[in-house]
């Protein structure tokens, strides 16, 4: 692959993974966030199948095959799962912080994950640690989103980009993870979404909610 080529569709798959991230912020229905989520993991498994070709890795190549049917697949498929039993159009309808806000504390976000990554971009300049940036943003977001809504589904999506945005920067640091290390970890957290999906189903089954503040308030 030659290096603009292999820049320009970095750039693209970067790009992809942090534009998925703001949509979810965006974004309110529950089906709708798991179907964006599910296409951040076609843009994380893109930028893994970008490197196995420029590093001409079929181990690599191997992982990204893994990475699109984990987390394009399976995890969306668990996340929709943990909807059965409610309204299609189930909303995020009382975030902590309103839409407008959210954007802008993604903004916000992106300029600090730029601002605190540029010591580990200088130390290794090259097309993959530029992007690591926009890693350590998706990571914020998530978190972000992780803290601030308040169905237990929209929380489960926060802390699946979260790791998303780990495995990106992992995989943009170290050039490729070794096909071992990355299955253990995607075991890891396949295990923490079904354990939090059963979670979830015995919420709706007892209160007959997953919004978690109004739990609190049953619990008061």
């Amino acid at each position: 692959m030659h290096a603009a080529g292999y820049v320009q569709l970095l750039n693209l798959a970067t790009g992809a993974l942090l534009l998925t991230a703001v949509l979810v912020l965006w974004r309110r229905e529950l089906s709708v966030i798991i179907r964006v989520f599910a296409a951040q993991g076609v843009a994380l498994a893109g930028l893994v199948a970008v490197m196995a070709v420029h590093e001409g890795d079929p181990e690599l190549g191997g992982v990204a095959v893994g990475v699109l049917v984990l987390r394009a697949g399976v995890l969306p498929a668990v996340l929709r799962r943990a909807l059965v039993g409610t309204a299609a159009d189930s909303r995020e309808v009382r975030p902590l912080v309103n839409v407008a806000a959210s954007l802008l504390a993604a903004a916000v976000l992106t300029l600090l994950a730029l601002a605190v990554s540029q010591p580990l971009v200088q130390l290794a300049p090259s097309p993959a640690t530029q992007a690591v940036p926009i890693g350590m943003a998706v990571v914020l977001i998530g978190f972000f989103v992780l803290v601030t809504r308040r169905r237990a589904v929209s929380q489960l999506v926060g802390f699946l980009l979260m790791d998303n945005g780990i495995t990106a920067v992992g995989f943009l640091t170290t050039a490729g993870i070794g096909l071992v290390v990355e299955v253990g970890v995607a075991m890891d957290v396949l295990l923490a979404v079904l354990v939090l999906q059963v979670l979830t189903g015995r919420m709706r089954a007892a209160f007959g909610n997953t919004d978690l503040d109004e739990l609190r308030e049953l619990h008061d």
